[in-house]
C-alpha cells in the first residue's frame, strides 16, 4: 500500500481549519496541524489519532513570525515533507469602524497574518512541492477580496492582496504543475466575528441573526472538492455565499423576505 496523502493546515484548531482537518482525516489523509495555542493542538491531535487512526504532526508556531516559520518548515521530518496540499487558512479581521478612526495595531495584525503569514508559508513550502513534482496551495480568502464594503478597509485590502497573490503564484508555479486555488466565502458563522469585535459576544452574534449563514463544514467541503479533482484539473477560485447573501453588500434576513 502507498502512503496516505498529507495536508498541511494553518490555523487548524478552530473554525474552517479544524473542520477541514477533520474532513481530510475522515478520508484517510495524514495531517499537519498548526496554531498558536499548544493545548488546543495537543487536544486536536489526540482526537484525530484516536478517532481516525491517521498520523498527525502538530506544530506550535505563529505564521506572522518568519523565524518560527523557517525553523518549523526547515526542520520538518523527512516523512512529512511530501506535502500534497497546503491550506493557508490562518487569518482574521479586527475592527469594523471607519478608516479614519481605526486602530493601527489592528492593521498590523491583519496584514501580518492574512498577507505575510500566507507569503511565508507558501514561499517555504512551494520548493518542497516543486522538488516532489506535485502539490496544491489552497488559500482561504473572502468575498472581501472581491468587493470593498464600509468599515472593511484594511481587512478588504489584505484579502485583495490574497486574490492577487493567488493569481501570481498560479502563473509562477504553472511550469511545475503546482495547483493554486482561492476560496472566497461570504458570511460564515465561526469565531471570526467574535475576534473581529474583540470578544463582544452580543455584537458578534447579531452578524448571523435572521438567516442561515455558512458553516465551517461548508467551506471544508469546498476545500475537499478543490483538492480532490483529477491532477489535470485546477479550480482557480470558488466564491461561495449563503443563499441569503448575494454579495458583500446585499444580505436578506427573515424579516425582509417577500
Amino acid at each position: 500500500m502507498g502512503r496516505n496523502k498529507i495536508i498541511f493546515v494553518t490555523g487548524a484548531t478552530a473554525g474552517i481549519g479544524k473542520a477541514t482537518v477533520e474532513l481530510f482525516a475522515q478520508n484517510n489523509w495524514d495531517v499537519i496541524i498548526t496554531g498558536r495555542r499548544q493545548e488546543r493542538l495537543v487536544e486536536l491531535q489526540t482526537q484525530l489519532q484516536e478517532k481516525y487512526g491517521i498520523k498527525v504532526l502538530s506544530l506550535n508556531f505563529d505564521v506572522r513570525d518568519l523565524v518560527q516559520v523557517q525553523q518549523q518548515i526547515t526542520n520538518l521530518p523527512e516523512e512529512w515533507r511530501s506535502i500534497d496540499v497546503l491550506l493557508n487558512n490562518a487569518g482574521l479581521g479586527l475592527g469594523h469602524g471607519p478608516f479614519q478612526e481605526a486602530d493601527i495595531n489592528d492593521w498590523e495584525v491583519m496584514l501580518d497574518t492574512n498577507v505575510k503569514g500566507l507569503l511565508y508559508m507558501s514561499r517555504l513550502i512551494s520548493p518542497l512541492m516543486i522538488k516532489n513534482k506535485k502539490g496544491h496551495i489552497i488559500n482561504i480568502s473572502s468575498i472581501a477580496g472581491k468587493q470593498v464594503y464600509a468599515g472593511g478597509h484594511v481587512y478588504c485590502a489584505s484579502k485583495f492582496a490574497v486574490d492577487a497573490l493567488c493569481k501570481a503564484m498560479r502563473i509562477d508555479l504553472l511550469k511545475y504543475q503546482i495547483r493554486v486555488t482561492s476560496i472566497n466565502p461570504g458570511m460564515v458563522e465561526t469565531d471570526f466575528s467574535l475576534v473581529r469585535f474583540k470578544g463582544n459576544e452580543e455584537k458578534a452574534s447579531t452578524m448571523y441573526d435572521g438567516y442561515q449563514a455558512l458553516t465551517a463544514h461548508d467551506i471544508a467541503d469546498n476545500v475537499w472538492y478543490a483538492a480532490t479533482r483529477p491532477p489535470h484539473v485546477n479550480i482557480n477560485e470558488i466564491i461561495v455565499t449563503p443563499t441569503a447573501q448575494a454579495n458583500a453588500y446585499h444580505l436578506v434576513r427573515d424579516k425582509d423576505l417577500a
